[in-house]
């Protein structure tokens, strides 16, 4: 596969900007102040040089982010089907070429399109997506104080997170420590980038967690379950949907990950 890497912003770059504001301190009193913002960007996706979507995103690691989107989305089977990924960083575009033009064809025949998630405009979705999703299976016991750990140490990985409060927060990790780290302004964004970094790097997921900032809902476990990752958690609640697909799947979900404490939904065999 042919990568292009001749952008600075797919290299993990996040832009900030100072904006002047006031702030309002509930007293009657107006304190002028500058905030850092997260910059936001439109970003094109172009599959076989078809015009696929357009995402809301923070405008890093676009490589990962693209590879991610199709590889959850089916417009990309594997990462042996990726012939070459191309990112434009100052126009906004990525261009993606696959193998097979038909199956290309079919994914966007047979999808519907909705919205969905802050950051990401678009989601490509189909109830068949839930039905073709094979049961995770994984040997993996995660010990409590570990995956509070890992949690702890979310928050503190990102710098712009500090900076503006506008971003969430995902990783990559194992019983031990956190391998992969990504930020954003959506959710979606970034486990996106994390399976797409996953794949480009062939990293194994049957024995990792996902650890999010974000609300988990029936898309994320979908994600999840497509790339086979056991263990999602997050510092947020669950949707009623999600837990039901988690059991279906076989995927241990956990939310409300904080201050020591977290709620289990399913999946409490691999729990130690």
């Amino acid at each position: 596969m042919e990568r292009d890497d001749r952008n600075r912003a797919d290299a993990g770059e996040e832009k900030v900007s100072p904006v002047e504001s006031w702030l309002y301190n509930g007293q009657g009193d107006w304190i002028p102040q500058t905030q850092w913002v997260i910059e936001e960007r439109p970003v094109t996706l172009f599959v076989n040089e078809r015009e696929i979507v357009t995402l809301l995103c923070a405008g890093h690691h676009l490589q990962e982010l693209a590879v991610g989107f199709s590889y959850a989305e089916g417009f990309l089977d594997s990462t042996d089907d990726l012939v070459s990924v191309q990112v434009e960083a100052n126009t906004g575009r990525v261009h993606l070429q696959v193998q097979s033009d038909t199956a290309l064809s079919e994914t966007l025949l047979h999808k519907r399109t909705l919205a969905s998630g802050c950051g990401k405009g678009t989601l490509f979705y189909h109830a068949l997506d839930a039905l073709l999703a094979q049961p995770v299976e994984s040997p993996i016991r995660v010990p409590a104080h570990a995956l509070c750990q890992h949690v702890r140490k979310l928050n503190d990985l990102s710098q712009t997170y500090k900076r503006t409060h506008g971003v969430h927060n995902c990783a990559l990790a194992d019983c031990r420590e956190i391998l992969v780290f990504r930020d954003d302004i959506g959710r979606h964004n970034a486990v996106d980038m994390l399976v797409g970094h996953a794949l480009l790097h062939r990293m194994p997921l049957e024995d990792k967690l996902l650890i999010t900032t974000g609300r988990l809902t029936s898309e994320i476990i979908i994600k999840a379950a497509k790339v086979g990752l056991p263990v999602v958690v997050s510092r947020n609640t669950a949707t009623t949907l999600a837990i039901a697909l988690a059991h279906q799947l076989n995927i241990t979900l956990i939310g409300y990950a904080r201050a020591g404490k977290f709620t289990l939904y399913t999946g409490k065999e691999r729990l130690s």
